[in-house]
This record gives C-alpha cells, structure tokens and sequence, in this order.
C-alpha cells in the first residue's frame, strides 16, 4: 500500500532556491536532491548516502552515492552537483551494466538503494521499485513548488512521511538562508520534535516518599514483626530477627568510626548474613560494595583501594583472596559477622539521618583501560528503581520474590530487598541451586517464589528443564529478563509454555541506577524485535547524535539518560566520569549519563536497542569491557599483542583470544587471567597467531579474527586447536578426571595434559554442575571452578577422604537426564 505527501515550499523560500541556483549554476532539482541526500544521512546517522537516482527520461533509478562529509552547505551543494554530474555522463553504460548483472545474477544482490529521488517531476506510485520505501521529487506550477514524497504505508507511516517532509523543507530553508554556514552542525529536529522527546517521552513523574529503601524495611518490621521476611535454604528469619541482626551490624559500624558516605565493603556468600549486612550499611548511613569471594585478590585490594574502603564486613575463612588483599591495606577496619551476631549489643534502629542525594551503593564495572570502573549511585535512585520494580512486577504484601544474581551484578540488590519494602518474602536462591537448572525449577516450586529475574540464556536454561521434566511453576507470576538483548523467538517459546506468566524485558545500566526502561509483556510483541520499553518514573531517556542532539524519531543514536536515575560518578575517576557523566543540554542543572549504548525510538514511542558503540559486550548477562581482558593478557608473560572477539549465539556466546609472541598453552594463559580477573572474564578459547590481521586503516580486523575463531571451533562451541605438548596424566585420579572432561566437553580425552585448564577447553558453568554430577558432587560446582586446572583438581579430589570418581558412562547418563 502506498500514499502521497504534499508539502508546498513557502514562495519566500522557493525565490531563495532560483536565486541560489542560478548564482551556483546548478539545476532546481540539483539542490533539492543536496537537500535530501543531508536529511537521509541525518536520519540514518550515515554520511555515506546510496539513494535511487531517476533521471527525466530512462528506464528506471540507478545508484546515486554521496558522501556527506564535514562542510558548508555551499560545499554540500558542490559535491551533490559533482557526483549527479559524474553519473549522468556515465548514465547509459551504468544503467547498462546494471541490467546485465541483475539478469545474469537475478536475486543474489541485495537492494542497491532503498529510497529514490526522481527529477523533473513530482514521483509516482510507479517510482517505487520493489525494494525501495520512499520517491521523492519536486512539482511545479507556475512560480509554486512543493516538494511530493510516495512511500510505502507499511514500512514508512504517516507520520513519518510527514517528519521526513518537513525535515526536507528545513534543509532547503538552511541551504537558502545560510549557504556558508556549517551544515554538519545543523540539525533537522525542530523545538517542538525537542519538546515531544524530551517530555513526552519520558517516564510519568511521581512524587518520591522521603524515606530511604531501609526505612520502607524497618516500617514493615513494625507491621509485621513475626512475619517471615527472609529464607536460605533451611533458615528463615522474620522481619524483627533480620531487622535486630542489621541493627547489630549498624551500631558496630557506626561505634568503629563509620561516617556517613564511608565505602564498607561487604564480602559475603550469598546467604542472609549478606542480607543483613547490606541493610546495616544502609541503616548506617554507609555505602554499600559488594565483593565476591571469589574474586583474585589483586582484585579485591583494587576494588577496596579505589573505593576508598574504611570498613569491611565478612566472615572468616569466607575468602583467601579478602585475607591476601587485607595484608596490602594496614589500617582497613575488618569486622566478622558471625562473631558480631553472637556477641550481645544494642539492636535498636540506629536512625541515622540519610538524604536522598547521598551515596548508597558503589558497584565496579568492567573498564575498557584495563581498570574497573566503580559507578556510585545515590539513595533518590535507588528507591525510584525499586518503586518501578514493585509497581511493574506486581510485588505486594506476601509476594515471593528470587534473589538469584551474584552479589557483583547490580540486579541482585533489588532482588534482595524489594519484597522486603513492602510486606513480601525475599528467598536467596542457593548457588548451588543457580548452578543446577532442575535444583533451581525444585526451588522454586518448593517456595513458592511468584516473582524471577534471570538473563535470557539462563532463561532457555530454565526454559528447557521446564519442557523436559514435564513441569510447571504454579506459583510463578512474572519473569524480569534483563543484561542481554531478548530475542523474540526465546519469549515466543516462553509464552508457548507459561502463557500465564508475564514476561518483562528490563533495560538499564549500573550508572543509572540499574533498570530505566520495562516492558511488560503479557503477549508476544508485534514488532520484529522484543523493544526495551517505555521509561519508568522520573527518568528521561533520549537518543541523541554526536553533538548531543536529539537525532530524529526513529533514526539511530545514542541512547542517554536524565533524572533522578542517574548516578553520581565513576569513584575517584574524574577522567571517565567527565566523558560519560555530563550536563543535561536539554533540562538545565540535570545530570545526563551517556551510555554508549545504540537505539532508535519505535513509532509507539518505545526504545529499541541497536548495539554497543565500543567494544563493550555482555555475556550471561554480566557486562564485558574487551579492552580490560586484553589489557590483562599483555601482562602474561610472553605475550606480545592481543585481541578479543565474541564467538557463538545465545547460551554458547563465548570469548575467544588471541595472542602473538610466545607460544603458550591455553592452559597457562587462562590461569594467568585467573590471578586478576573474575572467571566470567576469562576467555574460553585461546589461539595463537604470528600477527594479528589488520584492516586497511591499521586497526585490528576484529570481524576477521571472529571469522577465524568460527573456523577453529567445531559444531560444539569448542575449541579444536591442540594445546603445545604437556605432561599427560599420571595418577589415576587424573586420568579419570581425564576422561571426565572429555565426556562432558566432547574433546578427546588425548588432548587433555595436567595443566590443561577446564574453562580454556570450553568449559562453562553448566559443563560445571555436570562434573560435579559425574563426581557424584564429592566435589561443588564452586569448588571446581576454583580449581580449572586438571592436576589442581586431582589432589583435591584425592584429598577428600572417600573421594569417588565415578564412570562417565553414569555422568552421561544423570546429565542426559
């Protein structure tokens, strides 16, 4: 179906165009093309323009590209004139060869151009080939132009049809007034397009209570003092047990010295001593920095050192990277929670006074430098966030609520403390649960859990166990999907399956304070894609070019943030906090973060995420700064340059490395990145190449190097590349466990040597559980990821007395199951 616009070009502006033409020698139309090769380079956010040329007489368009470079628009005007000129002396051998080749190729090439500028006369319905989507052309009568556009209703609506005319005219009336100003600094948005996406399409605004998240707690613990506000496996506190262990905890802070905005870094497994001590911090006017246990303990002292850290909460024994890090930081004040909670104390509310605009959390990031990036967020977005968490995900008194994330993934805060807010239960999913799908469904059911968060390739995790086990989760009543693009195909297959549950595609970033946009479906979307959602409360989401403009409706940009949502800073980064946090230029004395994330606005006025502007990626939800893990391998020894690419689809989405210089196994690379990054930095693949490839400006030729990695992988995901020769297996521990990895990773049992390293044969963390399976869990899953190297893993199954190393055929079989 196609319509047609009108847009009469008003006469002072069409005498300015004869005027400019006859003094630039250039033909009406000439100029009105330059006019509409800039508006469709500003609409596509692409300078290179290939639009459909059709001359007065001729069969049909042919190619017209421009390059739309930095300039007047006089100079603007010259190029368009240059390149028309070029083509039109080579029209007839042009037109020529291009029927020769769709004859002789007829539907191997793609379309050549998608929009058309006819000349001479107003287009027609018939100017439309079969892949193109807009004509447009100039109609005269007499002294009167209007400018006439023919466009395909299903793909280019109505209205932006209208948007895409009144751009036009905006172009001419600049080329007119104004031919030696800049156009590379013009924008076609009016004040009113400004206006609408500024406000309009931003989230409701709400009045915010003036309290804090721990607050909204303690007025539940009033409430309901003996109703059961947290459960970890078999233990359950009610909300006066869980509100007098935070007390304790507060009051310890505060007596060591604690002051408001003090970091105190909690390092925790995730249990309900973890609860608690996060809700001390809080109470006690603290921030909030998770670290996980996990971590290498160069990292924890970087994380402890750059936040500034006073205070530290955690256990003993809970992490021997916590006490390497500790012995590089004399004077670090460290209490332990289990000893706290024993001894008596005052478990009174501390009521300290805390304002909205003060610090409440600092999560670090991975950094593209090769440094984390600590963003701090303050306690106003906080609660705003969880506000939108509790309205949209329908959590009210009674509600369950899963904490599943790992402490350093932002999403696993509102998961710990929303249903808390308001009368609910929050259930801290075990991780030995997280890392069995069949365990995780068993939880759930077990308690009763009606509100989930996971990323989407755990969710066809859970989605798969759900189908092969024949089980439903009655109680389930809305599943949040966040920290990778949903694609739509997964929620078709959900709905398939759980009709009754609502699925929400959470959109945000750390730096805003978590998620900023929801989309709750109940339904499988119309569009193509699954689209990021509208705004939540008070916070304004734009799309803007390079100069912070607001790109057009429905054109690519960057997608920016404003409102209470946004964070304060990357701590003790004024560099990278003065490139990303930056004055609002549309709403004066509002912070705006940019997030170097790539979108469009939907004609329904929903977000649409395109892609990465930089080499950030996120797998498994957790996000990637590539530049960080390549940094880290150019400090292995031997290694003389680096690159990392991503490789696979959906849950197979994995790092592949490369490295020049010294050729080293994969095994001795990924234990070298184990010493300062967390395992899920940590490539799978590792390869070695003489030189890296370079594309024709010099940089490296990442799209080749993924290319080559696809060719190096079988039709599992694995790597096939040996690793240098190595001392085989000698006990018999290690050859079974040999033959293990070799079931569960499908590589031959051959390749395996005693520094071979799990996750660099492509291990992940389900090929995890079923090891332990295979193990007969003589071994956890956890304990195994700490120790990935073959020989490690021997001595410490050998050292666990009654230590069974059981047949693959019976892990094959318990996996398959």
């Amino acid at each position: 179906m196609s319509a047609t616009v009108h847009v009469a070009i008003p006469p002072e502006t069409g005498h300015a165009l004869r005027h400019l033409c006859q003094r630039s020698a250039v033909a009406l139309d000439t100029a009105v093309l330059a006019a509409y090769v800039k508006v469709l380079a500003q609409v596509t956010a692409d300078p290179v323009v290939t639009c459909g040329y059709h001359p007065p007489a001729g069969d049909g368009p042919v190619p017209c590209p421009v390059s739309v470079a930095d300039g007047t628009w006089a100079d603007l005007l010259g190029d368009v004139a240059h390149a028309e000129s070029d083509l039109v002396r080579h029209l007839p051998r042009y037109a020529e060869a291009l029927q020769t080749l769709t004859a002789a190729e007829p539907g191997l090439r793609g379309p050549l151009f998608d929009t058309v500028f006819v000349l001479g006369r107003a287009p027609r319905v018939t100017d439309l080939p079969a892949d193109t989507v807009l004509a447009a052309g100039l109609s005269r009568d007499g002294d009167s132009l209007t400018l006439v556009l023919c466009h395909r209703w299903e793909v280019v609506g109505g209205d932006q049809a209208g948007r895409f005319a009144t751009y036009l005219l905006a172009a001419l009336r600049a080329l007119t007034e104004a031919p030696e100003a800049l156009h590379h600094e013009w924008s076609p948005v009016s004040d009113a397009e400004v206006a609408y996406q500024t406000h309009q399409l931003a989230g409701p605004h709400r009045e915010l209570p003036d309290q804090r998240v721990h607050e909204l707690f303690e007025e539940q613990v009033r409430l309901r003092p003996d109703d059961v506000a947290a459960v970890h496996n078999a233990t359950v506190w009610t909300y006066a047990e869980l509100n007098r262990r935070a007390n304790r905890l507060a009051h310890t802070l505060l007596d060591a010295g604690l002051r408001a905005e003090d970091v105190v870094g909690v390092v925790m497994e995730r249990n309900l001593e973890w609860l608690a001590s996060v809700l001390a911090v809080l109470k006690a006017g603290g921030v909030y920095l998770p670290v996980e246990p996990q971590f290498p303990a160069n990292r924890v002292a970087d994380m402890l050192r750059r936040a500034d850290c006073r205070h530290v909460l955690t256990r003993r024994g809970v992490s021997r990277s916590l006490d390497t890090a500790l012995a590089q930081l004399p004077g670090l004040h460290t209490d332990y929670v289990e000893e706290l909670l024993a001894a008596p104390g005052r478990v009174t509310n501390p009521k300290v006074p805390v304002e909205a605009g003060q610090s409440a959390y600092l999560y670090f990031t991975s950094g593209s430098t090769g440094t984390p990036k600590g963003a701090v967020c303050e306690h106003a977005g906080f609660l705003n966030h969880l506000l939108a968490k509790i309205e949209d995900l329908d959590v009210t008194a009674g509600a369950v609520v899963a904490q599943t994330a790992p402490q350093c993934f932002d999403i696993s805060l509102w998961q710990l403390v929303a249903a808390l807010a308001v009368g609910g239960r929050t259930v801290i999913v075990d991780q030995a649960a997280v890392e069995d799908v069949a365990l995780l469904v068993m939880t759930l059911d077990k308690e009763r859990v009606e509100v989930l968060q996971v990323v989407p390739s755990y969710l066809e995790t859970v989605l798969a166990e759900l189908n092969s086990a024949q089980r439903r989760l009655p109680h389930l009543r809305c599943v949040s999907v966040t920290g990778e693009a949903l694609k739509k195909e997964l929620v078709e297959r959900w709905f398939a399956t759980c009709p009754e549950v609502a699925l929400v595609n959470a959109y945000g970033l750390t730096e805003t304070s978590d998620d900023t946009n929801h989309e709750v479906m109940r339904r499988v979307p119309d569009q193509a894609s699954v689209p990021l959602g509208r705004p939540i409360a008070n916070v304004r989401v734009y799309v803007l070019d390079a100069a912070l403009r607001p790109v057009p409706l429905g054109s690519p940009g960057e997608i920016a943030f404003s409102g209470v949502c946004v964070g304060r800073c990357y701590v003790n980064d004024e560099e990278r906090t003065r490139a990303a946090f930056v004055s609002d230029p549309l709403v004066p004395g509002e912070r705006m973060y940019r997030s170097g994330d790539f979108g469009r606005w939907l004609p329904d006025g929903r977000l649409e995420f395109l892609g990465r502007r930089d080499a950030q990626v996120k797998i498994r939800g957790f996000r990637i700064e590539i530049g960080e893990i390549e940094n880290a391998l150019l400090k292995a020894p031997g290694v003389r340059d680096s690159a990392v690419v991503v490789v696979g689809a959906g849950e197979r989405r994995q790092l592949a490395a490369f490295c020049t210089g010294s050729e080293l196994s994969s095994g001795r690379l990924a234990a070298a990145l184990d010493e300062v990054l967390p395992a899920y930095m940590v490539p799978h693949h590792f390869y070695h190449l003489p030189e890296l490839p370079l594309t024709g400006n010099g940089k490296t030729d990442r799209k080749a190097l993924a290319r080559v990695a696809d060719e190096l992988a079988g039709h599992d995901g694995r790597s096939v590349v040996q690793e240098p020769d190595g001392e085989a297996p000698r006990t018999e521990t290690e050859r079974r466990l040999a033959g293990l990895w070799a079931d569960v990773l499908k590589v031959p049992a051959t390749d395996i040597r005693r520094e071979s390293h799990f996750f660099a044969l492509g291990g992940t963390s389900l090929s995890l559980v079923r090891l332990a399976i295979g193990l007969d869990r003589v071994v956890s899953p956890r304990e195994l990821k700490e120790a990935p190297l073959l020989a490690d893993l021997a001595a410490l199954v050998d050292a666990r007395a009654g230590a069974v190393v059981t047949d693959p055929t019976k892990m094959a079989a318990d996996a398959d199951d």
